[in-house]
């Protein structure tokens, strides 16, 4: 199923990524060159609104795989360690920080 477009609501007690972040780590680089736009129109045609779970967001889940093959990861500890680092959660299109687990 197709990601839903959430509306973001404005939240005066979460935190901002961009104000806990530093601009000049790696992530926060490798993040500002890639084509996020592209990637999400070419992978969107692969969803079926008629199957399937409703979906997360394309760059999330993107993100969170190459997360997970640069790190050597497996799918477990890269969403536990999304959840403790900004910079993983800035890399893969988060606004504010959480801190809950963002897909099972």
């Amino acid at each position: 199923m197709k990601p839903k477009n959430e509306q973001k609501t404005l939240e005066i007690f979460k935190v901002r990524l961009e104000e806990i972040i530093n601009k000049e780590h790696p992530l926060v680089r490798l993040s500002e060159s890639i084509n996020w736009k592209s990637l999400e129109a070419k992978l969107t045609e692969k969803y079926s609104e008629k199957m399937g779970a409703p979906g997360k967001e394309i760059r999330l889940m993107v993100g969170l795989q190459y997360l997970k093959y640069m790190y050597n990861e497996s799918d477990e500890m890269i969403v536990q360690k999304f959840v403790e680092n900004p910079y993983y959660q800035f890399f893969c299109g988060n606004e504010y920080f959480e801190h809950s687990l963002p897909i099972d």
